[in-house]
Formats: C-alpha cells, sequence, structure tokens
C-alpha cells in the first residue's frame, strides 16, 4: 500500500481533522498573547476596588443616615448589601469588556 493509499481511506479522516484543529489553535495561540503575571495581578486589584468601593460607599452612606435619624444600623446594613449588589454588577460588567 503506497502513502497516497493509506491517506486516501477513510479512517484517516478524524486524524486529519485533529491535526487541522491543533493546528489552527496553535496559530490562534500565537496571535493573541497571554497578558503578563503583573497585568493579571493589577485586573485582580481593579476587580477588588470595584467590589470594594461601592460596598464601603454603601455602609458609609447608611451609617450617616442612621445618625441623622437614629434607626441604629437599619439604613447602614442595606447600604451595605446595595453597595455590594452594585460592586459586583460593576465587576461583571467590567469583566465581560475586558
Amino acid at each position: 500500500m503506497t502513502p497516497a493509499e493509506r491517506y486516501d481511506r477513510p479512517d484517516n479522516e478524524p486524524l486529519e481533522q485533529a491535526a487541522e484543529t491543533a493546528h489552527s489553535r496553535d496559530k490562534a495561540g500565537r496571535a493573541d498573547r497571554e497578558p503578563s503575571l503583573a497585568r493579571r495581578f493589577g485586573q485582580i486589584g481593579v476587580l477588588g476596588w470595584v467590589i470594594v468601593g461601592p460596598t464601603l460607599a454603601g455602609m458609609a452612606l447608611g451609617r450617616w443616615v442612621d445618625g441623622m435619624i437614629g434607626l441604629g444600623i437599619t439604613i447602614a446594613a442595606a447600604g451595605t448589601m446595595l453597595g455590594a449588589g452594585l460592586g459586583l454588577w460593576l465587576a461583571f460588567r467590567w469583566m465581560h469588556q475586558q
């Protein structure tokens, strides 16, 4: 059996498809480089502050309103939850833009 006949057999089609898929993945990987470790740590830091900032702002605003009204921690707890929800939504939106 010659090499040309061997490649014409249908049982080599999955192997050819796998080779083409591997080649296209390798080509795509070379075109789109992985970000550096420092850039990844920077992204983690930004995500942390995107979540923590609104949470702290909601808590501070709630404590101020509680101090004005005299409700204890009722508004502060609600402000903290609203701030955390806003922060998580902002982080989710930021991750999908990256």
